[in-house]
């Protein structure tokens, strides 16, 4: 009984491995993509109609007028020439989509509607057919339908005005049919490539160890991101191999010690193999101060002279008391920050720091600013 009990229990704890698969590994369609298989851009000019007075003001937007009048030739409607359209409730806009791969006519998708004149909103209004085209010139969807804008404003007689979110933008949600399909080829012959996300030879090498272990012999690693790996012909075959090829985990090698800096919000991200040697920081705060007085010169009363204004300037120059830190030298992240933070300097100073540090050669990390 003991036995068929140590059984069950050594069978239990393999399942529980095969099941949770290796220790911080990733699905392979985490980590790249198969080569053909992207999204195609779409864009299209439209008109929006049926705004509340919140539109385009046709005296400062000529285009909105030509595109009205273009419409109604279409729809058989002739203008008088020389007639001055006065309209508030239409707004020329921008289509923009993203066709999926594989997407057949017929199928819907989602657009994004933005304003290009002067529209104070686009709340209410109704989007005409448009047509969306790629970047081959070539028409590939039809937009139509009532805008979505997650936002809300108002004006007061005295001008005062108040807006929520952002109104000159919106979303038509399966807005936009499929009238053209595009070709996608996955892969040639027998041949398919994945391609990572992140260029890297120890995740390729990891990638083709893991395909391999699923069909012997059917992956190469061309370069550190693109992958050959042999696939059945058939479709049907092809698309389920596909479908557990992208299901494989894969463990990522360790990406290289770097650190991010964005000057404009004063941000510092930086992974955990960032490491510091041994180093010392002074960290003080310098003042500099520009004073200009202005000095009125009198002549006597008996005197020729004039009256006359001079200008004394002063320049001060204060620095507060800026204590040297030693800091030693960490080998991982949190060991990192905390010697940082001994520093008592703000993400803005702390920019200037790291800058010198990796000019100094204490950083042990790639420093890239944004």
């Amino acid at each position: 009984m003991q036995s068929v009990t140590r059984l069950l229990a050594g069978l239990g704890i393999a399942l529980a491995l095969m099941v949770g698969g290796p220790a911080n590994a990733e699905r392979l369609k985490d980590l790249a993509s198969i080569a053909g298989v992207r999204n195609n851009q779409l864009i299209g000019y439209g008109l929006v109609v049926g705004l509340d007075g919140s539109g385009d003001q046709t005296t400062q937007t000529p285009f909105t007028v030509q595109s009205i009048i273009n419409m109604l030739g279409n729809l058989g409607i002739t203008m008088p020439p020389g007639q001055t359209l006065q309209l508030k409730n239409v707004a020329a806009v921008m289509v923009t989509a993203n066709l999926p791969p594989f997407a057949r006519p017929g199928q819907q998708i989602d657009v994004t509607v933005s304003s290009m004149g002067n529209a104070r909103s686009l709340k209410g209004g109704t989007l005409v057919m448009t047509p969306l085209k790629g970047a081959d010139g070539q028409i590939y969807a039809m937009a139509q339908g009532s805008l979505a804008v997650s936002g809300a404003g108002g004006a007061a007689p005295s001008g005062g005005k108040i807006t929520v979110n952002h109104l000159a933008a919106g979303r038509i949600p399966g807005g936009a049919t499929v009238e053209r399909a595009v070709q996608t080829d996955v892969g040639q012959g027998s041949v398919v490539h994945v391609e990572l996300n992140d260029a890297d030879f120890g995740t390729a090498q990891n990638a083709v160890d893991a395909i391999n272990r699923l069909v012997p012999g059917s992956a190469v690693a061309l370069d550190g991101r693109r992958i050959q790996v042999m696939a059945p012909q058939d479709p049907g075959q092809r698309v389920a191999f596909l479908g557990r090829l992208e299901s494989l985990d894969v463990t990522p090698a360790i990406q290289a010690a770097k650190v991010i800096v964005n000057s404009r919000t004063g941000s510092v991200v930086m992974n955990q193999k960032v490491a510091l040697q041994n180093c010392a920081v002074a960290h003080g705060s310098l003042t500099v101060t520009v004073t200009n007085e202005q000095q009125v010169s009198q002549p006597n009363p008996l005197g020729q002279g004039q009256t006359a204004v001079t200008n004394k300037g002063g320049v001060d120059i204060q620095q507060d008391g800026g204590t040297l830190f030693n800091i030693k030298g960490g080998t991982n992240l949190a060991d990192v920050v905390k010697a940082l933070n001994a520093v008592g300097a703000n993400p803005l100073d702390l920019i200037a720091i790291l800058q010198a540090m990796k000019a100094s050669g204490a950083l042990r990390a790639e420093l890239e600013v944004i």
